[in-house]
């Protein structure tokens, strides 16, 4: 018996509740036979979130799941993929629509679509935005369980860093009209995300994004610190977006001292960073909301031996090709700032003043292993 097509899934996320209840309802309307899944967490402190399945006329069923092991992962996982199997083999549905609650990342959900569920396939993920609300939310640095966006009782994520991962994933961001948004607000989120489809939540574009495909392994490499393809220069409408890269070596303790000041300036920054102590060390940089995350991000590729080249991604090594240096290899500092008002002249004299003084450079990596280890209590907590 010839088997039947998979079953199209597309998500739609986003931390703006009006704007993503409104893209799922216009892609129930614009594609008919289309359901939506939602998982709410709003109930997750009790141990359950509680699943809905609608179409466009109005709610189809209801009920409660158990909050796996306190992870929004596992609970979708374990309710969310036998789901999309049972409206996969009745073969009536056209699109399955996963809303993601307001807190949940679509990576995560993503990949668990794409590496558990036999009969329906993931074809894109959308995140709904408000336009006047970006600037906001990346400035939010609250967590979100005093938000009451926490995803499970465990949940130790920021409002900022969370909309701004949400934001920068998906390759379809669907904007809805706001009365608030100007010039200003356009310019943000091309810059922070310069490769995304903008559509209007009204457009015939949207079904056709929904069905359009998506590549899980692509739009993982594309967030992968080591490997992350970073915005471009850009000045539009009174945001700014800086790269700086450099070839040698941060200080540990200058670049330490100056942390609060690089974080809070700008409204974004991100990218990779290579500490003069720890020179085998790719670190990754990852800032919103006045907060930094610092993590070791693994090995530079100069850092391996030949023999580990070969399990090496294309993405990485073609990202490590663009950075390399005679000398260095891909080691290098390369960081990428975007905010409105962005002081651009003030941001480069505080990173060029924490690089490795030409007197410094020149004891070489021996010399530079003996200075302050002042990152060990952000990078060496596990140990």
């Amino acid at each position: 018996m010839e088997r039947q097509p998979k079953l199209p899934v597309v998500i739609v996320c986003g931390l703006h509740a009006e704007a993503r209840t409104e893209v799922v309802q216009r892609l129930l309307r614009a594609v008919p036979g289309s359901v939506a899944l939602h998982h709410d967490h709003s109930t997750a402190s009790h141990g359950t979130v509680r699943r809905t399945i609608r179409s466009d006329a109005g709610e189809l069923s209801a009920g409660d799941a158990p909050l796996v092991n306190d992870c929004a992962c596992c609970a979708l996982r374990e309710d969310l993929i036998p789901e999309l199997e049972r409206l996969a083999a009745d073969g009536l549905t056209r699109l399955a629509v996963v809303e993601l609650w307001d807190s949940v990342e679509p990576q995560a959900m993503a990949e668990v679509i794409a590496a558990h569920a036999e009969d329906a396939v993931l074809t894109n993920v959308v995140t709904a935005v408000d336009p006047a609300l970006v600037l906001p939310c990346l400035g939010n640095g609250d967590d979100l369980a005093d938000a009451g966006l926490a995803a499970a009782p465990t949940d130790q994520r920021t409002v900022a860093d969370t909309f701004a991962r949400q934001l920068e994933y998906a390759p379809v961001l669907a904007l809805v009209d706001s009365p608030d948004s100007d010039e200003e607000d356009a310019a943000l989120l091309n810059q922070l995300h310069p490769t995304a489809w903008h559509i209007h939540p009204a457009s015939q574009e949207l079904a056709a994004a929904a069905f359009a495909g998506f590549d899980v392994r692509a739009a993982a490499a594309a967030q992968e610190p080591a490997c992350a393809l970073l915005p471009q220069e850009a000045d539009e409408s009174g945001v700014t977006t800086y790269v700086w890269h450099r070839d040698r070596p941060f200080h540990p303790e200058r670049l330490y001292q100056a942390l609060e000041d690089l974080t809070c300036a700008a409204a974004r920054s991100r990218g990779r960073f290579w500490l003069a102590d720890r020179p085998d060390t790719l670190l990754a940089w990852d800032a919103a909301g006045g907060a930094l995350s610092v993590e070791n991000a693994g090995p530079w590729l100069a850092a391996l031996p030949d023999a580990a080249w070969e399990m090496v991604s294309p993405e990485r090594t073609a990202a490590a090709a663009l950075d390399w240096h005679r000398e260095h290899g891909d080691r290098c500092q390369h960081l990428v700032f975007t905010s409105p008002a962005l002081d651009r002249a003030g941001l480069e004299e505080v990173l060029e003043s924490c690089l490795l003084t030409d007197a410094e450079y020149t004891e070489g990596p021996e010399g530079w292993r003996r200075l302050p280890p002042a990152f060990a209590p952000l990078l060496d907590h596990a140990t």
